[in-house]
C-alpha cells in the first residue's frame, strides 16, 4: 500500500479516536480531572525523554568508543524523539505509543524490530557469485609512469 494513503487515513482517524477517548473520559472522571490528566503525562513525559535520552546518547558515546557503530542507539534516539512529540500531543492513544517509545524494553524491542524491517543483512555463507561466471581479477604488481622517468 502506498503511503500517502496511510498516512492521511492515520491523519483522520487518530484524531477522531483521541477524541472519543477524551470524552468518554471526561465523561467518567471530569472535564478538569481529564485536562489535569494529559497535562500529567505530557509532563512526567518530558521528564522520561529527558532522562532516557541523557541514557542513551551515553551509550552512544561508549559505542562509539570501543570503536562499534553505534546504529542501534542512534534509532533509539530517534524513538524516543518520536515518543516525546507524541507525549506533547493531547489524547490517550497518543500517550500510549509515546511511553511504548520511552520505556527501555519497548524501545529496545521496536528498535531490533525496526532494524530487522528496514536492513537486509548478506548471508555469511552465501557465495558472492556462481560458479562458471567470468569476473574481472586484480591483478596486484608495481607500476611507474614513463613521463615521471623524463621528468627526474
Amino acid at each position: 500500500m502506498a503511503p500517502f494513503p496511510v498516512f492521511l487515513l492515520l491523519f483522520l482517524l487518530v484524531p477522531l479516536a483521541e477524541i472519543y477517548f477524551l470524552i468518554v473520559v471526561g465523561g467518567w472522571i471530569g472535564a478538569f480531572p481529564t485536562i489535569v490528566l494529559v497535562v500529567l503525562t505530557a509532563v512526567l513525559g518530558a521528564a522520561l525523554a529527558r532522562q532516557q535520552g541523557l541514557a542513551t546518547l551515553q551509550r552512544l558515546q561508549q559505542s562509539i568508543g570501543r570503536g562499534e557503530t553505534p546504529a542501534l542507539e542512534m534509532l533509539e534516539g530517534v524513538l524516543l524523539l518520536v515518543g516525546a512529540l507524541l507525549l506533547l500531543t493531547p489524547g490517550f492513544i497518543t500517550d500510549l505509543a509515546g511511553f511504548a517509545c520511552l520505556f527501555p524494553a519497548t524501545r529496545r524491542w521496536l528498535a531490533l524490530w525496526a532494524v530487522k524491517r528496514m536492513f537486509v543483512l548478506p548471508a555469511e555463507s552465501a557465495p558472492l557469485h556462481t560458479p562458471g561466471e567470468h569476473h574481472p581479477r586484480t591483478i596486484e604488481g608495481e607500476f611507474q609512469r614513463e613521463d615521471e622517468e623524463d621528468k627526474s
